[in-house]
Formats: C-alpha cells, structure tokens, sequence
C-alpha cells in the first residue's frame, strides 16, 4: 500500500473554512489512490489557552496532568476533521496517540518517542483510507498521555513516515517553504527548493520555526523526504533532503537568528581539573541546554567560564549555580538576557575557508560587536547584542548574496 503523510499546523485547522482547505490537500494523494495519514495540530491558540487555564486554576500545575489537558487540543482538531471527512463519504478515523500507538519516554512535557507499534496502524488502514493522527502526543509505558513539546506535531508526522515507510511526508504550514532567512526581518529572503538535513538541523537549532529540531533528526536518521509547503497555495515548497553536489556549490545557504538567548558568567573559578564538570554536570541533569561557552584566563590560577542557555532557563541556572557557589568556589556570577544569536549556515562550508573573515568584517562594517563565537562543520556562530539582531540578518544575508541565490564556491574569494 502506498501512504502519503500529511501534517498541518495550527493555523490550518484553525477553523471550518481552513479545515475546508485542509480537506482539498488531503483529496489529492486521496484521489490518487494512496492512503494518507493525516497529523493535526491543535487549532490555532488553543495550547496557550490551555496552559493560561492551568495557570489560573493553580500556581505550579502537575505535569503528567498538564499533558492530560493540553493534549485534549489536537483531539478536538481530529474529531471536528474526521467529521468534514465521513461527511464527504470518505472511510476515515481519528487515532490519538495512546491508539496508534506512539510510545514515548515518561518525560511530561518534553518527551521523546521510543517506538511506534505499527500493528493497528496497518489494520485500521486496511478498513479505512484516511487516518486523522493527533499531534504533539504518545503515551508511556504507564499508558499515562504525553506530550512533546513545542511543534511536537512535525515530529509525530515525520515519525509516522518513518515507521509507516511512507512515500513522503508533506508538512504544510502558513508559509510557502523554507526561507533563506525571515522574510518578515528581510524582504529579499527567498525560498530555498531544496535544503540538506543538516542544514535544516542547524537552522531549526537556531530557532528557525518552519520545523520543529526533532523532526529533522528523525527525517535524517529514516531518510525521510520532508515537503515543506502552504496550506493555502499549490505552489511548490522545499524538499528537506540528503545533500547533494548542488546543495554543496552554494558557500552559504541561510541566516537564522536566535533571540531566546540568556549569557551566564562565572567570575573567577578556579582553573583546575573537574571544575567544568561541577558546573555543568548539575545543569545537564536538571536538562538545561547550554550551547556557547567561552573559558577566558583572569588572574593567577583563576578564569572566567561564560556560556548561554535559553532565556526562560536562566532562573534555574542561576539557583543551580548559586547552590553550587562554595564548591565551584567563583567570585561573582553575571548574567544577561538582552543578546541573540545569528548563524550563517551552509553545507558549502566544508569545503571553504574564508567564511567567517568574510562575516567578521561584513559586522565590523557596521559596528555590530561580537561577544562570542561558535562553529561546527557547518554554520558559524554569533552572539551580539539583541537590539541589532535584524541588522546583522539583513547585513549577512547580503554580504553572501542570499537574495540572488548564493554565492557559488568558485566564485568565492573571501
């Protein structure tokens, strides 16, 4: 059997006339003769309306319990679709995550999908030609309900494809594809046809929100062609998919920015052996993210250790680090949320030096400071300060010709 996996977002399903649109998407592979499995988000508002809910009815909510009414979102979604469906004659069902099922780790909130037993799905395709699949959730092994976090629904779909060996997963969206960077920063951003798994990693690491991180790692380890596409157009969109010579002539693909961003710094620890894991080790198990550090010499035996985590983490990392004051044994501890984080990124960097002189001085020129630095194979790091955040996007985004397509390798003298 051949089964086309479709996801739509929140503003898709965010009412009946784009529930009708929805509809149209799904007739396509439908009347092509392939069965589709569709995975809804929760309409448009209706998690923050149920967070707000639990907010107001006590102060801290339990998580298991918080999962339990956020998930309830996309079953609305499910039904209410399921209903336009039947109501067309077409043999469809609504499967929520605990009957599929998709079974997850007991990390409320966040969790992550272990195995999807693919046993029912088979059977209920053999009796119906549409699954309506509720996003965002699974279950643990106490059968209690999960859910994944943020743009949790590009995950369940992309998983769903892979375990269902799907023909291609088409996510649609409010937004005609993957950008170079965020038009609503840059109006020359243009659409990318084609982007590798580990660029569009590195950009949705980076806070791009076309794809939820999750959603591509499964793509990439599954070899999951992912569409990414309009709900409201039949334009084509981008193909996130394996890297190929092509993708690799072009020196920088994308700009993507970050400004949930919070720098952290430990004046003065001591420069010894087993320090860095005092302090990270602590934030590793209480799952705060850090990504950029920076060890810097001060004085005598002493350092400076600056790195940064998500804005709404820094509380916690600071009452962390506090706790552990006597035993790091740092001077002061300094901390600041007004930065962000811009990255170029492209897969043509392997192979080519000069990238990062050439972004250095494209900033310098305008007097854009850095206050720290990362790398990986693929994409260079910036932290700034965030009040210039648009007008580092906008000065690299044309510094490497993003607007004309790119920069091609040969042509790079930088």
């Amino acid at each position: 059997m051949n089964i086309v996996v479709q996801k739509f977002g929140g503003t898709s399903v965010a009412s009946l006339s784009t529930q009708l649109e929805v509809m149209k998407k799904v007739m396509r592979p439908y009347r092509e003769g392939n069965k589709v499995v569709v995975v809804l988000s929760a309409m448009a508002g209706e998690t923050n309306r149920l967070l707000a809910l639990a907010n107001e009815w006590v102060t801290t909510p339990d998580a298991a319990e918080m999962d339990s009414l956020v998930s309830t979102g996309e079953q609305v979604s499910c039904a209410l679709f399921s209903m336009l469906l039947k109501n067309q004659g077409i043999r469809a069902r609504s499967v929520l995550g605990f009957q599929a099922p998709i079974r997850t780790d007991c990390s409320f909130g966040k969790a992550r999908i272990v195995d999807i037993d693919t046993t029912a799905l088979f059977e209920m395709l053999e009796d119906h030609d549409v699954l309506v699949v509720a996003g965002f959730q699974g279950c643990e092994d106490g059968r209690r309900i999960t859910t994944l976090g943020r743009g949790g629904s590009d995950t369940s779909a992309v998983a769903m494809a892979a375990a269902l060996k799907a023909e291609v997963c088409e996510i649609y969206t409010d937004v005609p594809g993957v950008f170079t960077t965020d038009p609503n920063i840059c109006s020359d951003a243009t659409k990318i046809d084609r982007i590798a798994y580990d660029e569009m990693l590195e950009m949705a690491s980076m806070g791009a929100k076309v794809l939820q991180i999750r959603s591509v790692e499964f793509a990439k380890k599954y070899n999951v062609t992912v569409h990414v596409r309009s709900t409201f157009s039949d334009e084509q969109g981008t193909l996130v998919c394996q890297e190929d010579d092509d993708m690799e002539a072009v020196l920088v693909s994308g700009i993507a920015y970050d400004k949930d961003q919070a720098r952290i710094t430990l004046v003065h620890v001591e420069d010894r052996p087993g320090v860095s894991a005092a302090i990270f080790s602590p934030l590793a198990e209480r799952k705060i993210l850090v990504d950029m550090i920076v060890q810097n010499p001060s004085k005598g035996s002493k350092t400076d250790m600056t790195f940064t985590v998500p804005k709404a983490d820094i509380k916690q990392t600071l009452k962390v680090l506090e706790d552990l004051r006597y035993e790091i044994g740092y001077e002061d501890l300094l901390s600041s949320s007004d930065v962000s984080k811009v990255s170029i990124i492209g897969v043509g960097m392997r192979n080519h030096s000069g990238v990062a002189s050439r972004a250095f001085r494209a900033l310098a020129d305008e007097n854009i400071n850095i206050l720290m630095i990362s790398t990986s194979e693929i994409k260079v790091s910036f932290l700034i300060d965030e009040k210039y955040t648009e007008l580092a996007v906008r000065t690299l985004h044309k510094e490497f010709a993003l607007h004309e397509g790119g920069i091609q390798q040969e042509s790079c003298t930088g």
